[in-house]
């Protein structure tokens, strides 16, 4: 990607100040469900004490440098096979659920077994429009949300990933390996579902995220490199062709 704006002065540039991250729908259907991305911060904690983990510069420093993503729906899935054996995803709420039966497989899909990482844990997915963008080098690292307890733990483990946001934006997806398929998935409305974390030039610098226009050049960078996972194996293979006919500026915050 290159840059060809000029600054009078260093602390100017694009590796100065804040790292500005955008954030934005892929689609407005169902905008509402979708909360933006909250800071982590562990609020109503003692602070009292100067001793206090509360006030603990470390930790304070740590969750201020993750955002986490809400969970946009109420569900409860099971897993099963059907009479041929083949795995199918069981909707345990029926006509009680909240998302209907009909709209389930839009927003959650059963991974084709055999491309599952062990052959006893199943891979669901849940499709989201999340996505983030940024004007300079910025790495993306999606993780659990292993700051906020959950009363009933999860049947297995969310897959992590790592990549650069500024040349690869794409919305991002819950995918979930089911290490406990006996046991049900259950998912709640406004919990947290995962965080995210980016990392730019100077460990240093404060990351702030904004919400981001869908502009027409961001719209059709976007369709130039999506869907490309289903021709080659390995997409980071492309990351210099997508730089090359990357437009200079896709970050163009929104405005109120």
């Amino acid at each position: 990607m290159r840059i060809s704006i000029d600054y009078e002065r260093p602390e100017q540039g694009p590796a100065s100040g804040p790292v500005t991250v955008g954030w934005f729908l892929t689609s407005d259907k169902g905008a509402v469900l979708y909360d933006p991305p909250e800071r982590v911060s562990v609020r109503q904690t003692n602070r009292t004490h100067a001793k206090s983990a509360g006030r603990c510069p470390a930790v304070i420093q740590l969750e201020s440098r993750y955002f986490m993503v809400k969970c946009p729906f109420d569900l409860h899935i099971g897993f099963g096979r059907d009479a041929k054996g083949k795995a199918q995803l069981i909707n345990r709420l029926g006509g009680a659920s909240p998302v209907r039966s009909n709209k389930l497989g839009e927003v959650l899909t059963l991974v084709n077994e055999a491309e599952w990482r062990f052959p006893d844990r199943p891979t669901v997915q849940l499709h989201l429009p999340y996505c983030f963008i940024a004007d300079e080098m910025v790495y993306i690292t999606q993780l659990d949300a292993f700051a906020h307890y959950r009363r009933q733990p999860l049947p297995g483990t969310i897959f992590g990933g790592r990549f650069p946001l500024n040349l690869w934006p794409r919305p991002l997806m819950w995918a979930f390996e089911w290490h406990e398929p006996e046991k049900d998935l259950i998912l709640k409305r406004g919990d947290p579902l995962f965080y995210v974390q980016f990392e730019a030039q100077g460990p240093d610098r404060p990351i702030q995220v904004v919400e981001a226009e869908r502009t027409a050049e961001l719209v059709t960078y976007m369709e130039q490199i999506s869907g490309v996972v289903n021709y080659v194996n390995q997409t980071f293979g492309l990351m210099k062709s997508a730089e090359a006919m990357r437009p200079e500026r896709l970050l163009v915050p929104k405005g109120r």
